[in-house]
């Protein structure tokens, strides 16, 4: 299997390269350089699990040492430029800046108890050097991390702050000045807000856990069970790549990490079956968006959530089960259409691990299930869970011979979870600088009103705005500061309107998440194009064809909550039957393709109608949707048999 691995490997000279393009830009450090980012990693892992694990610091404390060392690896490790990438030292400028942000933290801890009083009221002239030079950092790292269009919003922002009489309108406010600004923004209500305080309490710790996981090669097993179960089936890589994403991304939570991770396998076996480059990259993109809103861990905005609506972790985690499902069904039963018209096979025996064999490492992946029982059962913690399951990690791997971490795994664990942390942290503190202009201004609720003004109180036009607001804002955004945006400005439009506080942020999550499968910059899609080796937007619209129902599925569940886990347990089960049927007519319609015939425009037109009908739940709803999906039957069977029966008389015509 790993000799099979390494041919494909090796037929894609490029996967490597484009693996490195898509997921950072960092700098290629080497000698003392490379050590100096590797300490500060592991150091930075260490602190986070000893003080939320045995020693709590204050929070403005903690939060402070948080962004200062993820800022100073940022400064370190991204150059300023992308051709930078190839530095194998740290320029003094970035050295500078380092030292810098030490400065900065070292102000803010040590007078945190005065700073506390003069937030936004008498700055002194050292508050507003170092508020500046916090700002400034913040977006910079922002900047070499997530882009230019993050911080750019953030400027507009602060600038909407200051210049606020001069705005008409509702969204109009009486403006504040420079210090003011400056002052409040470094405070708790704004850089060091709940984003930045679910990033250092709960997010951080998972990531390290996904970073342990990873290392001690429960990624391989993914793809070994994902192939050894559906390798074989027809169209079977497409199906291990949904399979495996959708285990992968219950580590990762990020869908650009997934895709290269278990796409540089899998699109390769795809196009060897027979799947076109577009698709195969479309495939792996979509199931690798999805890992984001996988559980256990889902992506990072899934904890920053549980903080923003008031809730235990565990609620969000359980709330997106069934959505998942439905998801990743859709996936797969498109893909298995595709291969069902071109007659696409799987694989031999002879190329696919034997599930026995597969099984003998199924222990690496106890871990996840230790998470999952202390958060459902023991109902402990997310920081307790995340700890216990660190624990565990280390403790299953020594079962075994092959896969137990040394030191030196376990130093690389603790550098690649503080390193794979770096982007989550500078979104999230640059998000807070967008609240914190919401907070000190008030423009959250106006916002909220103007939405609603022009939905014109209608809740489908607003899901609709909000759906387009969630998307636009993630391109090229990381999922979890798209999420942030749109739910500070956008969220409590739908709560006004009546929509639950969590489904209401499930809705602006899940668009969030799909924007990396989006066009025109869908991240997710050209990670899968370059690893196909196809061009990144055919790539980008295949995979919107294919996840169509992931954009469905929002509308589905706030129509109908019990999606959510919400309500008895017969009406969640009659809703998931009737939204499996609806996502069954979906799929059949997008590939014009219905027991086993290719289906004319007739009949794709009722099973979309179909498909639509089921998103609202009920039994008149319900029923409507059954029988068009009967009449589909009805005339699929007498289309066929009309055509059955003119062939004979063809053939006997023949035959006189």
């Amino acid at each position: 299997m790993d000799e099979n691995k390494n041919n494909l490997k090796n037929d894609n000279p490029e996967v490597k390269n484009k693996e490195e393009e898509n997921i950072s830009n960092t700098r290629n450090l080497t000698g003392v350089s490379h050590y100096i980012v590797v300490s500060i990693a592991i150091f930075m892992s260490l602190f986070h699990i000893y003080t939320l694990g045995f020693s709590p610091l204050s929070p403005w404390t903690f939060y402070s040492i948080h962004l200062g060392m993820g800022a100073v690896l940022i400064l370190l490790l991204y150059p300023i430029t992308k051709k930078g990438n190839q530095q194998e030292k740290i320029p003094y400028v970035d050295f500078g800046l380092s030292i810098l942000m030490v400065l900065v933290v070292s102000y803010l801890v040590i007078n945190m108890d005065e700073l506390i009083y003069r937030i936004g009221i008498t700055p002194t002239n050292w508050d507003i050097v170092v508020g500046i030079s916090i700002l400034a950092i913040v977006l910079e790292i922002t900047r070499r991390t997530c882009g230019i269009l993050l911080p750019l919003i953030a400027i507009v922002f602060v600038l909407y702050a200051r210049f606020g009489e001069h705005i008409p309108g509702v969204l109009g406010h009486r403006g504040y000045s420079w210090e003011r600004i400056i002052s409040y923004l470094k405070g708790l209500d704004a850089i060091f807000s709940v984003p930045l305080a679910a990033s250092a309490n709960f997010v951080f710790l998972f990531i390290v856990f996904s970073a342990f996981i990873q290392v001690s090669g429960a990624g391989k097993f993914f793809i070994d069970f994902a192939m050894s179960v559906t390798g074989r089936a027809r169209g079977g890589p497409a199906k291990t790549s949904v399979v495996a994403s959708s285990l992968f991304g219950t580590v990762t939570g990020n869908s650009v990490a997934n895709v290269v991770s278990s796409g540089a396998f899998t699109i390769p076996l795809m196009k060897k079956i027979g799947y076109k480059s577009k698709f195969a990259g479309a495939v792996e993109a979509v199931a690798s968006t999805g890992g984001q809103i996988m559980p256990p861990i889902l992506g990072s905005a899934a904890f920053i959530m549980a903080m923003l609506v008031g809730v235990p972790y565990l609620t969000v985690m359980t709330a997106a089960i069934i959505p998942a499902l439905l998801y990743f069904t859709s996936v797969l039963l498109i893909v298995d259409l595709e291969a069902a018209k071109k007659g696409l096979k799987g694989l031999p025996s002879s190329q696919l691990p034997r599930l026995a064999q597969v099984l003998k490492n199924a222990h690496l992946i106890v871990p996840l299930f230790v998470l999952i029982f202390v958060l459902a059962v023991l109902q402990a913690s997310p920081i307790r869970a995340a700890l216990l399951a660190i624990l565990s990690t280390l403790v299953v791997t020594l079962f075994k011979k092959e896969s137990r971490m040394g030191l030196s795994k376990i130093l690389e664990s603790l550098s690649k979870g503080a390193q794979n942390a770096l982007q989550m942290i500078a979104a999230c503190a640059t998000a807070g600088i967008i609240i914190g202009v919401l907070n000190l201004t008030g423009s959250g609720l106006k916002f909220a009103s103007l939405i609603i003004s022009w939905a014109g109180d209608m809740l489908p036009a607003a899901l609709i705005l909000t759906m387009i607001a969630s998307i636009i804002l993630g391109m090229g955004l990381p999922t979890t500061a798209a999420y942030l945006i749109t739910a500070a400005v956008v969220a409590p439009a739908l709560v006004e309107l009546g929509v639950d506080h969590l489904t209401s942020h499930m809705f602006v999550f899940y668009f969030a998440c799909l924007s990396a499968i989006t066009p025109p910059i869908a991240l997710a899609a050209y990670a899968g194009a370059g690893i196909s080796r196809a061009k990144p937007m055919e790539v980008a619209f295949t995979a919107m064809k294919l996840g169509l129902v992931a954009f469905i599925i929002p509308y589905m569940f706030v129509y109908g909550p019990s999606l959510l886990g919400i309500g008895s347990p017969l009406t969640i089960i009659a809703s998931v039957a009737s939204s499996l049927i609806g996502v069954f007519a979906l799929g059949c319609a997008l590939q014009r393709w219905f027991l086993g015939k290719r289906t004319n425009l007739l009949i794709q037109l009722i099973l979309f109608s179909s498909a639509l009908i089921l998103i609202k739940p009920g039994l008149l709803s319900d029923s409507i949707g059954l029988l068009l999906i009967f009449i589909c039957y009805v005339l699929r069977h007498t289309i066929f048999k009309q055509k059955a029966t003119k062939k004979e008389k063809q053939e006997e015509t023949a035959a006189l």
